[in-house]
């Protein structure tokens, strides 16, 4: 990886110290199992908890240490150019109530940090997304109109805080942006002195919708409950077929420090240039730190090391910074019709949620899903509920991108293990720091050599469908380019929907 990119892992990661919560030791009765332990997942916990309900979260791993940890941490209402897509893809009163539930989670986190007294860094900033080609503003001009439509504070605007000109921005005024962690660790704190249980390092691997629920985990333990909600950024049980629905992209950041005079004051994204997104933080010693996100990519698909460049070129050529300090990359996934689903899990659903599908603007999501699914276990449902209900069918909004990503995933599935170019000879052809698939005796082993110049071999396999995995060459994993399971180079899963690792394989090296 390229030095000029900086330190390998993110701002909010790296500025907060690191959680110790119990993994689960016995099996154990709860009202609600929350599974995941992210934005999604925190918030919802927190949120049902305040209903009087007993509550547990179970996180594979550490909480906020997945994609939350990773976030750009925007709360806005405004998505890129969701309300004109809405007007024109469903209806007016679509579009207007995902603005009441969008504003309504930026307000919800302004109250509820001050209501707990939670220093995260929480400042109010103007929203932008723009275009720097003239052709194309006749598309900010429409979402400015579906927008105001809506019922958000939107307006057209050709100048903005940016150092380079714009044909024309859509602003909407005091959204919010934060530090994540700093924020969710107080809602976890908070959980717990409501007397809810946070469980650490404890994977869930199965689920039984019986009455009570139960679900077992990597360790042999059951948690039984009432209700459960799956918030694990993609569902890790397939049975509602939300896999077919959802599509994985990988967005990847860099951040470096920026003087206060040069800070953009508000949070910007175009989509342009496959996506360019643009904020600042409190960096210490009255310095900003500029964050510019982008270079979406299906996972398992692009050099990533590549596109690290491309960004951290962008953000120094637009902007005065004179070192790249962070670098990392982040994963969400996007729904076939473009709206997230929160909700019953699927159609026979009685007492197991999901919230997912956030389509890259998942701190609002998270948030609004957590008042969703607490006011939808109280039995009096919020007036956006049926938009984002899981069970909806679109066929018309849908079709193409079902199709479009049907095609993809067959492209990999079958393509992927006949293309010649695809596979190394023999691990000898590996330079210490790089990874490959390697086929022997029809076998397909993920191998990698590192830096000191051992080797480490995993199937190729993906253990949630089949795909074979891809060499991340920046993040050093295993990616799956059907459905985004990540792997680490010892077949540890990352990111589900996977929950099995890739299976270890003996080399000839020694």
């Amino acid at each position: 990886m390229n030095s000029a990119t900086g330190v390998a892992e993110s701002y909010w990661m790296d500025s907060t110290g690191r959680t110790s919560y119990p993994c689960l030791d016995d099996d154990i009765e709860t009202d609600v199992a929350v599974i995941g332990g992210g934005v999604a997942g925190l918030c919802s916990a927190w949120e049902i908890a305040r209903t009087g309900r007993s509550v547990t979260v179970l996180e594979a791993d550490r909480i906020v240490s997945g994609t939350t940890g990773y976030t750009t941490a925007k709360v806005s209402a405004q998505h890129t150019l969701v309300y004109d897509t809405l007007e024109s893809s469903f209806d007016a009163e679509t579009a207007r109530l995902y603005a009441r539930s969008q504003q309504d989670a930026v307000e919800h986190l302004v109250h509820t940090a001050a209501e707990l007294g939670i220093d995260c860094e929480l400042e109010r900033a103007p929203a932008y997304t723009y275009v720097t080609v003239g052709e194309e503003a006749g598309r900010i001009r429409a979402e400015v109109d579906a927008a105001a439509k809506a019922g958000l504070p939107a307006s057209l605007v050709t100048e903005t805080g940016l150092p380079f000109p714009v044909a024309a921005a859509i602003r909407v005024a005091d959204q919010v942006q934060f530090h994540p962690r700093r924020y969710l660790l107080g809602l976890a704190e908070d959980l717990i002195r409501r007397g809810g249980r946070i469980l650490e390092r404890t994977r869930v691997l199965g689920l039984d919708e019986g009455a009570p629920c139960r679900l077992s985990t990597e360790h042999g333990h059951t948690v039984r409950a009432r209700d459960v909600v799956i918030a694990t950024h993609y569902p890790v049980f397939d049975r509602a077929l939300l896999f077919t629905r959802l599509q994985p992209r990988r967005e990847l950041a860099v951040a470096g420090p920026l003087s206060p005079d040069a800070d953009p004051a508000g949070m910007y994204i175009t989509p342009e240039q496959n996506t360019r997104s643009v904020r600042t933080a409190p960096y210490g010693d009255g310095r900003r730190l500029l964050i510019v996100t982008g270079e979406h990519m299906r996972p398992g698909t692009v050099s990533t090391v590549d596109r690290f460049d491309r960004l951290a070129a962008w953000a120094r050529d637009h902007f005065p910074v004179d070192s790249i300090d962070y670098h990392w990359g982040a994963q969400d996934n996007t729904t076939s019709d473009d709206l997230p689903f929160i909700g019953r899990f699927h159609p026979g659903a009685r007492h197991v949620y999901v919230s997912t599908g956030f389509g890259g603007w998942g701190m609002s999501h998270g948030i609004m899903g957590g008042r969703l699914l607490a006011a939808e276990l109280a039995g009096d449902p919020l007036p956006w509920a049926r938009i984002y209900d899981p069970r909806r069918l679109h066929p018309g909004v849908e079709a193409g991108s079902l199709l479009k990503s049907g095609l993809e995933v067959g492209r990999h599935l079958i393509g992927d293990r006949l293309a010649p170019g695809s596979f190394v000879d023999s691990a000898e052809d590996l330079a210490p720091g790089s990874g490959a698939v390697m086929r022997k005796s029809g076998r397909r082993s993920a191998v990698y050599r590192d830096r000191a110049g051992r080797l480490h071999a995993v199937s190729a396999v993906c253990t949630h469908l089949g795909c074979l995995v891809a060499f991340n060459d920046a993040e050093t994993s295993w990616d799956c380019p059907c459905h985004g399971s990540r792997f680490d180079i010892d077949g540890a899963v990352l990111e589900g929907p996977a929950t099995t690792p890739l299976r270890s394989i003996e080399t000839d090296e020694e």
